[in-house]
Protein backbone atom coordinates (compact mmCIF):
# COMPACT_ATOMS: atom_id res chain seq x y z
CA UNK A 1 0.00 0.00 0.00
CA UNK A 2 1.42 3.36 -1.03
CA UNK A 3 2.37 5.86 1.66
CA UNK A 4 0.45 9.03 0.80
CA UNK A 5 1.25 10.97 3.98
CA UNK A 6 2.40 14.50 3.46
CA UNK A 7 4.25 16.98 5.69
CA UNK A 8 4.32 20.77 5.80
CA UNK A 9 7.52 22.70 5.28
CA UNK A 10 7.33 24.28 8.75
CA UNK A 11 7.16 20.80 10.31
CA UNK A 12 10.19 19.64 8.32
CA UNK A 13 12.13 22.68 9.54
CA UNK A 14 11.11 22.19 13.17
CA UNK A 15 11.97 18.48 13.17
CA UNK A 16 15.33 19.21 11.55
CA UNK A 17 16.17 21.73 14.28
CA UNK A 18 15.11 19.26 16.96
CA UNK A 19 17.18 16.48 15.36
CA UNK A 20 20.30 18.65 15.58
CA UNK A 21 19.73 19.36 19.26
CA UNK A 22 18.22 22.86 19.24
CA UNK A 23 16.36 23.32 22.54
CA UNK A 24 15.36 26.98 22.41
CA UNK A 25 14.11 29.42 19.80
CA UNK A 26 13.71 33.12 20.59
CA UNK A 27 11.85 35.44 18.29
CA UNK A 28 8.77 37.33 17.20
CA UNK A 29 6.08 35.74 15.07
CA UNK A 30 4.29 37.28 12.13
CA UNK A 31 3.86 36.67 8.44
CA UNK A 32 5.23 34.24 7.28
CA UNK A 33 6.70 32.43 10.30
CA UNK A 34 3.81 32.02 12.78
CA UNK A 35 3.40 28.37 11.86
CA UNK A 36 7.15 27.78 12.19
CA UNK A 37 7.03 28.78 15.87
CA UNK A 38 4.03 26.52 16.45
CA UNK A 39 5.75 23.62 14.70
CA UNK A 40 8.80 24.10 16.91
CA UNK A 41 6.64 23.91 20.02
CA UNK A 42 4.97 20.76 18.69
CA UNK A 43 8.44 19.20 18.40
CA UNK A 44 9.17 20.09 22.02
CA UNK A 45 11.43 23.07 21.26
CA UNK A 46 10.85 25.89 23.73
CA UNK A 47 9.79 29.10 22.00
CA UNK A 48 10.35 32.38 23.85
CA UNK A 49 8.25 35.14 22.31
CA UNK A 50 10.11 38.44 22.64
CA UNK A 51 9.13 42.07 22.00
CA UNK A 52 11.93 43.00 19.60
CA UNK A 53 14.08 40.94 17.26
CA UNK A 54 17.18 42.73 18.49
CA UNK A 55 16.75 41.41 22.03
CA UNK A 56 15.73 37.99 20.68
CA UNK A 57 18.96 37.71 18.72
CA UNK A 58 21.00 38.74 21.77
CA UNK A 59 19.23 36.07 23.83
CA UNK A 60 19.84 33.33 21.28
CA UNK A 61 23.54 34.16 21.09
CA UNK A 62 23.92 34.10 24.87
CA UNK A 63 22.54 30.55 25.06
CA UNK A 64 25.15 29.54 22.49
CA UNK A 65 27.96 30.98 24.59
CA UNK A 66 26.80 29.45 27.85
CA UNK A 67 26.17 25.97 26.48
CA UNK A 68 28.18 25.59 23.27
CA UNK A 69 24.89 24.64 21.57
CA UNK A 70 23.27 27.25 19.34
CA UNK A 71 19.74 28.41 19.95
CA UNK A 72 17.47 29.57 17.18
CA UNK A 73 16.31 33.11 16.51
CA UNK A 74 13.13 33.25 14.43
CA UNK A 75 12.33 36.51 12.65
CA UNK A 76 9.91 37.76 10.04
CA UNK A 77 10.97 39.02 6.65
CA UNK A 78 12.51 42.39 5.83
CA UNK A 79 12.63 44.64 8.90
CA UNK A 80 12.44 41.63 11.23
CA UNK A 81 15.75 40.36 9.89
CA UNK A 82 17.23 43.87 9.84
CA UNK A 83 16.50 44.24 13.56
CA UNK A 84 18.16 40.87 14.22
CA UNK A 85 21.36 41.93 12.45
CA UNK A 86 22.38 43.60 15.71
CA UNK A 87 22.57 40.27 17.50
CA UNK A 88 24.05 38.52 14.48
CA UNK A 89 26.91 41.01 14.22
CA UNK A 90 27.46 40.83 17.98
CA UNK A 91 27.61 37.03 17.84
CA UNK A 92 29.96 37.15 14.88
CA UNK A 93 32.41 39.44 16.67
CA UNK A 94 32.12 37.48 19.93
CA UNK A 95 32.46 34.13 18.11
CA UNK A 96 29.23 32.72 19.55
CA UNK A 97 27.07 30.10 17.79
CA UNK A 98 23.51 30.98 16.82
CA UNK A 99 21.03 29.93 14.11
CA UNK A 100 18.90 32.73 12.69
CA UNK A 101 15.85 31.63 10.71
CA UNK A 102 14.20 34.31 8.64
CA UNK A 103 10.96 34.11 6.75
CA UNK A 104 11.13 35.76 3.34
CA UNK A 105 8.76 36.88 0.62
CA UNK A 106 7.12 34.49 -1.81
CA UNK A 107 9.45 33.14 -4.46
CA UNK A 108 6.98 33.69 -7.29
CA UNK A 109 6.90 37.40 -6.39
CA UNK A 110 10.67 37.80 -6.51
CA UNK A 111 11.78 41.28 -7.69
CA UNK A 112 8.14 42.41 -7.95
CA UNK A 113 8.11 44.48 -4.76
CA UNK A 114 6.56 41.78 -2.61
CA UNK A 115 5.55 42.40 1.00
CA UNK A 116 8.76 43.05 2.97
CA UNK A 117 10.88 41.84 0.06
CA UNK A 118 14.55 42.23 0.92
CA UNK A 119 17.85 40.64 -0.20
CA UNK A 120 18.08 38.70 3.05
CA UNK A 121 20.60 36.02 2.08
CA UNK A 122 22.99 38.57 0.61
CA UNK A 123 22.53 40.93 3.55
CA UNK A 124 23.23 38.20 6.11
CA UNK A 125 26.54 37.14 4.56
CA UNK A 126 28.32 40.06 6.22
CA UNK A 127 27.23 38.91 9.68
CA UNK A 128 27.42 35.12 9.52
CA UNK A 129 29.69 32.17 8.86
CA UNK A 130 27.15 30.49 6.57
CA UNK A 131 23.96 31.60 4.81
CA UNK A 132 21.53 29.62 2.70
CA UNK A 133 18.06 29.36 1.24
CA UNK A 134 16.99 25.72 0.84
CA UNK A 135 16.38 24.82 -2.78
CA UNK A 136 13.24 22.84 -1.89
CA UNK A 137 11.39 21.68 1.19
CA UNK A 138 12.70 18.12 0.97
CA UNK A 139 16.25 19.45 1.31
CA UNK A 140 15.67 21.53 4.46
CA UNK A 141 17.22 18.88 6.81
CA UNK A 142 20.47 19.00 4.82
CA UNK A 143 20.72 22.77 5.14
CA UNK A 144 19.84 22.78 8.83
CA UNK A 145 22.56 20.23 9.63
CA UNK A 146 25.14 22.14 7.62
CA UNK A 147 24.15 25.41 9.29
CA UNK A 148 24.34 23.86 12.76
CA UNK A 149 27.72 22.30 12.02
CA UNK A 150 29.09 25.54 10.57
CA UNK A 151 27.96 27.39 13.67
CA UNK A 152 29.91 25.24 16.15
CA UNK A 153 32.90 23.92 14.17
CA UNK A 154 36.18 25.86 14.14
CA UNK A 155 35.68 29.40 15.36
CA UNK A 156 31.99 29.49 16.40
CA UNK A 157 29.61 32.04 14.96
CA UNK A 158 26.08 32.77 13.73
CA UNK A 159 24.49 31.24 10.64
CA UNK A 160 21.39 32.18 8.65
CA UNK A 161 18.69 30.03 7.04
CA UNK A 162 16.20 31.80 4.77
CA UNK A 163 12.74 30.22 4.46
CA UNK A 164 10.50 31.55 1.66
CA UNK A 165 6.94 32.12 2.77
CA UNK A 166 5.69 29.62 0.20
CA UNK A 167 7.66 26.85 1.96
CA UNK A 168 5.98 27.22 5.34
CA UNK A 169 2.57 25.62 4.70
CA UNK A 170 3.25 23.80 1.44
CA UNK A 171 3.19 20.03 1.85
CA UNK A 172 5.44 17.41 0.27
CA UNK A 173 5.38 13.60 0.41
CA UNK A 174 6.90 12.62 3.75
CA UNK A 175 8.75 9.72 2.13
CA UNK A 176 10.73 12.22 0.02
CA UNK A 177 12.19 14.01 3.06
CA UNK A 178 15.53 12.61 4.19
CA UNK A 179 16.35 13.70 7.71
CA UNK A 180 20.03 14.06 8.58
CA UNK A 181 21.56 12.58 11.76
CA UNK A 182 22.75 14.97 14.43
CA UNK A 183 26.20 16.29 13.68
CA UNK A 184 28.87 15.15 16.17
CA UNK A 185 30.58 17.59 18.56
CA UNK A 186 33.42 19.68 17.09
CA UNK A 187 36.54 17.56 16.54
CA UNK A 188 39.37 18.04 19.00
CA UNK A 189 42.37 19.79 17.46
CA UNK A 190 45.87 19.51 18.92
CA UNK A 191 48.89 21.71 18.29
CA UNK A 192 52.16 20.43 16.86
CA UNK A 193 54.27 18.69 19.50
CA UNK A 194 57.38 20.64 18.56
CA UNK A 195 55.50 23.91 19.06
CA UNK A 196 54.27 22.78 22.47
CA UNK A 197 57.87 22.15 23.52
CA UNK A 198 58.93 25.59 22.27
CA UNK A 199 56.06 27.21 24.16
CA UNK A 200 57.00 25.51 27.43
CA UNK A 201 60.67 26.41 26.96
CA UNK A 202 59.75 30.06 26.48
CA UNK A 203 57.29 30.15 29.38
CA UNK A 204 59.83 28.51 31.69
CA UNK A 205 62.44 31.16 30.88
CA UNK A 206 60.18 34.14 31.65
CA UNK A 207 61.14 36.65 34.32
CA UNK A 208 57.65 38.21 34.39
CA UNK A 209 55.15 35.76 32.88
CA UNK A 210 51.44 36.37 32.51
CA UNK A 211 48.52 34.19 31.41
CA UNK A 212 45.65 36.07 29.74
CA UNK A 213 42.36 34.15 29.89
CA UNK A 214 39.90 35.15 27.17
CA UNK A 215 36.24 34.34 26.73
CA UNK A 216 37.36 31.74 24.19
CA UNK A 217 38.84 29.86 27.13
CA UNK A 218 35.53 30.07 28.97
CA UNK A 219 33.65 28.88 25.88
CA UNK A 220 35.99 25.92 25.37
CA UNK A 221 35.39 24.59 28.90
CA UNK A 222 39.09 24.26 29.60
CA UNK A 223 38.87 25.31 33.25
CA UNK A 224 40.26 22.05 34.65
CA UNK A 225 43.27 22.02 32.32
CA UNK A 226 43.83 25.73 32.92
CA UNK A 227 43.72 25.32 36.69
CA UNK A 228 46.29 22.51 36.48
CA UNK A 229 48.69 24.65 34.44
CA UNK A 230 48.31 27.84 36.47
CA UNK A 231 48.43 26.24 39.89
CA UNK A 232 51.21 23.74 39.17
CA UNK A 233 53.40 26.48 37.70
CA UNK A 234 52.22 29.26 40.07
CA UNK A 235 51.60 31.63 37.16
CA UNK A 236 49.84 34.98 37.53
CA UNK A 237 46.73 35.17 35.36
CA UNK A 238 44.55 37.97 34.08
CA UNK A 239 41.00 37.33 32.81
CA UNK A 240 39.40 39.42 30.10
CA UNK A 241 35.86 40.62 30.96
CA UNK A 242 34.05 37.45 29.91
CA UNK A 243 37.02 35.26 30.75
CA UNK A 244 36.24 36.09 34.38
CA UNK A 245 35.36 33.03 36.42
CA UNK A 246 37.16 30.52 34.21
CA UNK A 247 39.35 30.52 37.27
CA UNK A 248 37.81 32.37 40.25
CA UNK A 249 38.46 36.11 40.39
CA UNK A 250 39.41 35.72 44.05
CA UNK A 251 42.04 33.07 43.25
CA UNK A 252 45.37 34.03 44.85
CA UNK A 253 47.09 33.95 41.45
CA UNK A 254 44.57 36.33 39.82
CA UNK A 255 46.09 39.77 39.16
CA UNK A 256 43.03 41.49 37.69
CA UNK A 257 43.25 44.44 40.13
CA UNK A 258 46.76 45.07 38.79
CA UNK A 259 45.71 44.69 35.15
CA UNK A 260 47.58 47.70 33.77
CA UNK A 261 50.80 46.81 35.56
CA UNK A 262 50.60 43.17 34.51
CA UNK A 263 50.07 43.98 30.84
CA UNK A 264 52.64 46.76 30.74
CA UNK A 265 55.57 44.82 32.25
CA UNK A 266 55.02 41.14 31.35
CA UNK A 267 57.88 39.73 29.26
CA UNK A 268 56.14 36.48 28.20
CA UNK A 269 52.37 36.24 27.76
CA UNK A 270 50.40 33.05 27.28
CA UNK A 271 47.35 34.26 25.36
CA UNK A 272 44.45 31.81 25.74
CA UNK A 273 41.37 32.34 23.59
CA UNK A 274 41.74 36.11 23.54
CA UNK A 275 42.46 38.36 20.59
CA UNK A 276 44.93 41.23 20.47
CA UNK A 277 42.23 43.64 19.37
CA UNK A 278 41.13 46.95 20.89
CA UNK A 279 40.26 45.36 24.24
CA UNK A 280 43.94 44.46 24.69
CA UNK A 281 45.19 47.58 22.91
CA UNK A 282 46.32 45.52 19.90
CA UNK A 283 49.25 44.11 21.87
CA UNK A 284 51.15 47.33 21.24
CA UNK A 285 53.11 49.79 23.42
CA UNK A 286 52.51 51.57 25.73
CA UNK A 287 50.03 48.94 26.93
CA UNK A 288 52.66 46.21 26.38
CA UNK A 289 56.43 46.01 26.41
CA UNK A 290 57.91 46.50 22.94
CA UNK A 291 59.85 43.24 23.34
CA UNK A 292 57.06 41.15 24.85
CA UNK A 293 56.95 37.55 23.62
CA UNK A 294 53.49 36.10 22.97
CA UNK A 295 52.52 32.43 23.07
CA UNK A 296 49.22 32.58 21.22
CA UNK A 297 46.66 29.77 21.43
CA UNK A 298 43.57 29.96 19.22
CA UNK A 299 41.18 27.61 17.44
CA UNK A 300 41.38 29.82 14.35
CA UNK A 301 44.66 29.65 12.43
CA UNK A 302 43.94 33.00 10.73
CA UNK A 303 44.02 34.71 14.13
CA UNK A 304 47.61 33.68 14.81
CA UNK A 305 49.84 36.70 14.25
CA UNK A 306 47.02 39.22 13.96
CA UNK A 307 48.53 42.60 15.06
CA UNK A 308 51.51 40.97 16.83
CA UNK A 309 53.64 38.15 15.46
CA UNK A 310 53.76 35.54 18.25
CA UNK A 311 56.95 33.89 19.40
CA UNK A 312 54.97 30.63 19.30
CA UNK A 313 51.58 30.07 17.68
CA UNK A 314 49.51 27.09 18.81
CA UNK A 315 46.45 26.27 16.72
CA UNK A 316 43.90 24.04 18.42
CA UNK A 317 41.05 23.90 20.87
CA UNK A 318 42.14 25.11 24.27
CA UNK A 319 41.20 21.99 26.20
CA UNK A 320 43.44 19.85 24.00
CA UNK A 321 46.32 22.34 23.80
CA UNK A 322 46.41 22.94 27.55
CA UNK A 323 46.35 19.19 28.13
CA UNK A 324 49.36 18.93 25.80
CA UNK A 325 51.17 21.65 27.73
CA UNK A 326 50.45 19.97 31.05
CA UNK A 327 51.67 16.65 29.67
CA UNK A 328 54.88 18.24 28.42
CA UNK A 329 55.47 19.93 31.78
CA UNK A 330 54.78 16.71 33.65
CA UNK A 331 57.22 14.75 31.53
CA UNK A 332 60.20 17.04 32.12
CA UNK A 333 62.85 16.00 34.64
CA UNK A 334 62.81 19.42 36.31
CA UNK A 335 59.46 20.73 37.45
CA UNK A 336 58.75 24.32 36.40
CA UNK A 337 57.33 26.47 39.19
CA UNK A 338 57.52 30.26 38.92
CA UNK A 339 59.21 31.58 42.06
CA UNK A 340 56.63 33.24 44.37
CA UNK A 341 59.48 35.38 45.75
CA UNK A 342 60.47 36.68 42.31
CA UNK A 343 60.61 40.49 41.83
CA UNK A 344 57.68 40.19 39.40
CA UNK A 345 55.38 38.92 42.12
CA UNK A 346 56.62 41.63 44.47
CA UNK A 347 55.76 44.32 41.90
CA UNK A 348 52.35 42.81 41.19
CA UNK A 349 51.47 42.41 44.87
CA UNK A 350 52.38 46.02 45.58
CA UNK A 351 50.08 47.16 42.79
CA UNK A 352 47.32 44.79 43.89
CA UNK A 353 47.41 46.20 47.41
CA UNK A 354 47.50 49.81 46.23
CA UNK A 355 44.45 49.31 44.03
CA UNK A 356 42.65 47.32 46.71
CA UNK A 357 43.05 50.21 49.15
CA UNK A 358 41.85 52.70 46.52
CA UNK A 359 38.70 50.71 45.78
CA UNK A 360 38.09 50.04 49.46
CA UNK A 361 38.25 53.74 50.27
CA UNK A 362 35.58 54.57 47.70
CA UNK A 363 33.47 51.55 48.66
CA UNK A 364 33.39 52.68 52.29
CA UNK A 365 32.27 56.20 51.42
CA UNK A 366 28.53 55.84 52.04
CA UNK A 367 27.69 59.49 51.49
CA UNK A 368 24.26 59.82 49.84
CA UNK A 369 23.91 60.05 46.89
CA UNK A 370 26.28 57.09 46.63
CA UNK A 371 29.21 56.66 44.29
CA UNK A 372 29.48 53.58 42.05
CA UNK A 373 31.84 51.69 44.33
CA UNK A 374 29.69 52.20 47.42
CA UNK A 375 26.56 51.05 45.58
CA UNK A 376 28.30 47.93 44.24
CA UNK A 377 29.72 47.20 47.68
CA UNK A 378 26.21 46.89 49.07
CA UNK A 379 25.06 44.74 46.14
CA UNK A 380 28.08 42.44 46.30
CA UNK A 381 27.48 41.65 49.97
CA UNK A 382 24.37 39.64 49.05
CA UNK A 383 24.83 38.36 45.48
CA UNK A 384 25.22 34.54 45.52
CA UNK A 385 28.68 33.39 44.47
CA UNK A 386 27.21 31.13 41.79
CA UNK A 387 24.96 33.81 40.26
CA UNK A 388 25.10 34.55 36.55
CA UNK A 389 25.91 38.25 36.32
CA UNK A 390 25.00 40.33 33.29
CA UNK A 391 26.47 43.83 33.24
CA UNK A 392 26.32 46.64 30.74
CA UNK A 393 26.53 50.38 30.65
CA UNK A 394 29.37 52.86 30.73
CA UNK A 395 30.93 53.14 34.17
CA UNK A 396 28.37 50.66 35.47
CA UNK A 397 29.86 47.81 33.48
CA UNK A 398 33.46 48.88 33.83
CA UNK A 399 33.41 49.38 37.59
CA UNK A 400 31.29 46.30 38.30
CA UNK A 401 34.07 44.12 36.89
CA UNK A 402 36.32 45.03 39.78
CA UNK A 403 33.58 45.14 42.43
CA UNK A 404 31.48 42.07 41.56
CA UNK A 405 33.79 39.01 41.39
CA UNK A 406 32.97 35.85 39.45
CA UNK A 407 33.73 32.40 40.79
CA UNK A 408 32.49 30.21 37.92
CA UNK A 409 33.10 30.10 34.15
CA UNK A 410 30.53 31.46 31.69
CA UNK A 411 28.77 33.26 34.54
CA UNK A 412 29.47 36.79 33.32
CA UNK A 413 28.01 38.39 30.20
CA UNK A 414 28.66 41.95 29.08
CA UNK A 415 29.07 44.17 26.03
CA UNK A 416 31.86 41.97 24.64
CA UNK A 417 34.15 42.40 21.67
CA UNK A 418 31.70 44.51 19.68
CA UNK A 419 31.06 46.86 22.62
CA UNK A 420 27.35 46.34 22.06
CA UNK A 421 24.93 48.26 24.28
CA UNK A 422 21.40 46.98 24.84
CA UNK A 423 22.37 43.33 25.27
CA UNK A 424 21.55 43.16 28.98
CA UNK A 425 17.87 42.21 29.14
CA UNK A 426 18.14 39.73 26.26
CA UNK A 427 21.17 38.08 27.87
CA UNK A 428 19.35 37.94 31.22
CA UNK A 429 16.29 36.30 29.67
CA UNK A 430 18.47 33.67 28.02
CA UNK A 431 20.33 32.95 31.25
CA UNK A 432 17.11 32.75 33.27
CA UNK A 433 15.42 30.43 30.76
CA UNK A 434 18.42 28.13 30.81
CA UNK A 435 18.68 28.19 34.61
CA UNK A 436 14.98 27.37 34.93
CA UNK A 437 15.60 24.11 33.08
CA UNK A 438 19.07 23.13 34.29
CA UNK A 439 19.91 25.07 37.46
CA UNK A 440 16.64 26.19 39.09
CA UNK A 441 18.31 27.42 42.27
CA UNK A 442 20.80 29.64 40.45
CA UNK A 443 20.03 33.37 40.32
CA UNK A 444 20.46 35.76 37.42
CA UNK A 445 21.53 39.31 38.31
CA UNK A 446 21.29 41.91 35.54
CA UNK A 447 23.27 45.05 36.42
CA UNK A 448 22.73 47.94 34.01
CA UNK A 449 23.16 51.65 33.75
CA UNK A 450 19.96 53.62 33.24
CA UNK A 451 20.89 54.36 29.63
CA UNK A 452 21.73 50.73 28.87
CA UNK A 453 18.42 49.52 30.32
CA UNK A 454 16.56 51.83 27.96
CA UNK A 455 17.74 50.00 24.83
CA UNK A 456 15.57 46.94 25.48
CA UNK A 457 13.77 47.86 28.68
CA UNK A 458 10.33 46.83 27.48
CA UNK A 459 11.51 43.22 27.38
CA UNK A 460 10.69 43.19 31.09
CA UNK A 461 7.18 42.30 29.89
CA UNK A 462 8.70 39.12 28.44
CA UNK A 463 10.45 38.51 31.76
CA UNK A 464 7.22 38.80 33.73
CA UNK A 465 5.15 36.84 31.22
CA UNK A 466 7.42 33.83 31.58
CA UNK A 467 7.84 34.43 35.33
CA UNK A 468 11.60 34.58 35.18
CA UNK A 469 12.91 35.65 38.62
CA UNK A 470 15.66 37.92 37.31
CA UNK A 471 16.99 40.51 39.73
CA UNK A 472 17.61 43.77 37.87
CA UNK A 473 19.94 46.35 39.41
CA UNK A 474 19.73 49.71 37.65
CA UNK A 475 22.55 52.10 38.52
CA UNK A 476 20.77 55.36 37.83
CA UNK A 477 22.79 58.56 37.40
CA UNK A 478 20.23 60.31 35.18
CA UNK A 479 22.20 59.88 31.98
CA UNK A 480 25.13 58.61 29.97
CA UNK A 481 28.37 58.87 32.01
CA UNK A 482 27.90 62.12 34.00
CA UNK A 483 24.62 64.01 34.13
CA UNK A 484 22.47 66.55 36.03
CA UNK A 485 20.61 66.17 39.28
CA UNK A 486 16.92 67.06 39.36
CA UNK A 487 17.50 70.63 40.54
CA UNK A 488 19.85 71.48 37.69
CA UNK A 489 17.63 69.67 35.19
CA UNK A 490 14.57 71.66 36.23
CA UNK A 491 16.49 74.94 36.04
CA UNK A 492 16.56 74.46 32.27
CA UNK A 493 12.78 74.11 32.00
CA UNK A 494 12.22 77.56 30.50
CA UNK A 495 14.69 77.11 27.69
CA UNK A 496 14.53 75.03 24.51
CA UNK A 497 15.53 71.57 25.69
CA UNK A 498 16.63 70.55 22.21
CA UNK A 499 19.37 73.16 22.50
CA UNK A 500 20.07 73.49 26.21
CA UNK A 501 20.03 69.86 27.33
CA UNK A 502 23.30 67.99 26.73
CA UNK A 503 22.73 64.77 24.77
CA UNK A 504 24.08 62.74 27.69
CA UNK A 505 21.26 63.85 30.03
CA UNK A 506 18.17 61.70 30.70
CA UNK A 507 15.07 62.36 32.80
CA UNK A 508 16.07 62.81 36.44
CA UNK A 509 15.11 60.17 39.00
CA UNK A 510 13.28 58.12 36.37
CA UNK A 511 11.17 55.34 37.92
CA UNK A 512 12.36 52.35 35.91
CA UNK A 513 11.25 50.21 38.83
CA UNK A 514 7.64 51.09 38.03
CA UNK A 515 8.02 49.77 34.49
CA UNK A 516 8.73 46.31 35.89
CA UNK A 517 6.02 46.69 38.53
CA UNK A 518 3.48 47.50 35.82
CA UNK A 519 3.83 43.93 34.51
CA UNK A 520 3.71 42.24 37.90
CA UNK A 521 7.31 42.42 39.10
CA UNK A 522 8.60 44.01 42.29
CA UNK A 523 10.17 47.44 42.01
CA UNK A 524 12.31 49.29 44.54
CA UNK A 525 13.45 52.91 44.34
CA UNK A 526 16.47 53.11 46.66
CA UNK A 527 19.15 55.62 47.60
CA UNK A 528 20.57 54.56 50.97
CA UNK A 529 22.85 51.58 51.74
CA UNK A 530 20.38 50.06 54.20
CA UNK A 531 17.58 50.32 51.62
CA UNK A 532 19.71 48.53 49.02
CA UNK A 533 20.33 45.70 51.48
CA UNK A 534 16.64 45.35 52.36
CA UNK A 535 15.44 45.45 48.75
CA UNK A 536 18.06 42.96 47.56
CA UNK A 537 17.28 40.50 50.36
CA UNK A 538 13.59 40.59 49.45
CA UNK A 539 14.40 40.22 45.75
CA UNK A 540 16.65 37.20 46.26
CA UNK A 541 14.09 35.57 48.53
CA UNK A 542 11.45 35.82 45.80
CA UNK A 543 12.06 32.98 43.32
CA UNK A 544 8.80 33.38 41.42
CA UNK A 545 8.87 37.01 40.30
CA UNK A 546 11.34 39.43 38.78
CA UNK A 547 12.56 42.33 40.88
CA UNK A 548 14.28 45.62 40.15
CA UNK A 549 16.44 47.83 42.36
CA UNK A 550 16.50 51.32 40.86
CA UNK A 551 19.52 52.72 42.71
CA UNK A 552 20.00 56.46 42.50
CA UNK A 553 23.67 57.47 42.65
CA UNK A 554 25.58 60.72 42.43
CA UNK A 555 25.13 62.13 38.94
CA UNK A 556 28.78 63.20 38.88
CA UNK A 557 30.19 59.87 40.11
CA UNK A 558 33.01 58.45 38.00
CA UNK A 559 35.67 55.74 37.87
CA UNK A 560 38.69 56.09 40.07
CA UNK A 561 41.51 58.06 38.44
CA UNK A 562 43.53 55.93 36.01
CA UNK A 563 47.29 55.77 36.42
CA UNK A 564 48.02 56.00 32.70
CA UNK A 565 46.38 58.65 30.54
CA UNK A 566 46.15 56.27 27.60
CA UNK A 567 43.79 54.04 29.59
CA UNK A 568 41.12 56.64 28.96
CA UNK A 569 41.63 56.63 25.20
CA UNK A 570 38.80 54.10 24.86
CA UNK A 571 35.54 55.13 26.48
CA UNK A 572 34.26 52.81 29.21
CA UNK A 573 30.92 52.56 27.42
CA UNK A 574 32.73 50.61 24.74
CA UNK A 575 34.55 48.34 27.17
Amino acid sequence: MADDSRVEGCAVLAKSLKDQGVEYVFGIVGIPVIEVAMACQKEGIKFIAMRNEQAASYAASAIGYMTGKPAGCLVVSGPGLVHALAGMSNAMENCWPMIVIGGSSERDQDKMGAFQEYPQVECSRLYTKFTCQPSRIERIPYYVEKAYRSSIYGRPGPVYIDIPGSFVMTTVPEKDVRYVPRCPPPPKVCAATADIKRAIDLLSSAKSPLVIVGKGAAYSRCENELRTLVENCKLPFLPTPMGKGTLPDEHPLCVAPARSKALKDADVILLLGARLNWILHFGAPPRFRPDVKIIQVDICSEEIGNNVQPAVGLVGDLTSVLAQMNEELGGRPTKFVFDPAAPWWKDLNEKLEKNRISVQKQSQDKTVPLNYYAAFDEVNKLIPKDAIVISEGANTMDISRSCIPNALPRHRLDAGTFGTMGVGVGFAIAAAVYCRDYAPDKRVICIQGDSAFGFSGFEVETVCRYRLPIVFVIINNNGITRSFNEEVFNSLEETDRLISHPPTVLSPNARYDKVLAAFGGNGYFVEKPEDIQKALRESLANKKQASMLNIMINTMADRRVQEFSWLGSIQPSKM
